[in-house]
């Protein structure tokens, strides 16, 4: 009986242990160009978002993975370009926290392409021009003392590439902030808090 526990646990070893030594956890880095806020410039330019990730191999063509990161600007290009005729600005910026899985289609090449989707949850932050030095202050003061953490969600899809411990990104990504509390609504006057990123990324897997 022994034997037979013992044989079966040294078999389930060797099939286990490729599998293990396959895995791989991988460190990356981002920027993000915002496209949808680049016809609003401001006197400050593009607010650009970025932000870095932690991911793993569950299986061979799988990868979950947790994301930290910045969205620059999520206010509605609209709203944003009519509060600019009238000589205000007004800007929503995000720290968002997400848990994702990315799919791969060829996981053991170079060059892959993948899909990926996230959730998780954004802290809104809120900057303001325009109104005068003192009102501006005053305005910033009281919208970043409402707590404002709201649902976010995201999906996106780029190529791959991988050469030994080195790996680059790039794709397009899309982030929604669900804006589930009065003021987020409020800011957003009923429209998305998004943004659509062409994402950069470098890291390392090991």
């Amino acid at each position: 009986m022994r034997f037979a526990i013992a044989t079966t646990l040294a078999v389930l070893g060797v099939l286990i242990a490729p599998a293990r030594s396959s895995a791989q956890t991988s460190l990356d880095a981002f920027g993000a160009l915002p496209v949808d806020h680049i016809a609003s410039l401001g006197d400050s330019g593009i607010a650009v978002d970025f932000g870095g990730r932690v991911s793993f191999d569950a299986l061979p063509a799988v990868q979950l993975f947790g994301e930290f990161g910045r969205l620059g600007n999520v206010m509605p290009p609209l709203l944003e370009t009519g509060l600019g005729f009238a000589g205000l600005n007004l800007t929503a910026s995000a720290f968002y926290g997400e848990g994702g899985v990315r799919l791969l289609a060829a996981p053991h090449s170079a060059v892959t392409p993948y899909v990926e989707g996230t959730a998780g949850v954004a802290h809104l932050g809120f900057g303001t021009s325009g109104f005068g030095s003192t009102t501006d202050a005053i305005v910033r003061a009281a919208l970043n003392r409402v707590d404002t953490r709201d649902p976010i969600f995201g999906v996106g899809g780029g190529l791959l590439m991988q050469g030994g411990p080195l790996r680059f990104d790039v794709g397009y990504h899309y982030k929604r902030i669900v804006a589930n509390s009065a003021l987020s609504s409020v800011i957003g006057a009923g429209q998305e808090l998004q943004s659509h990123q062409i994402r950069f990324g470098a890291g390392v897997r090991f």
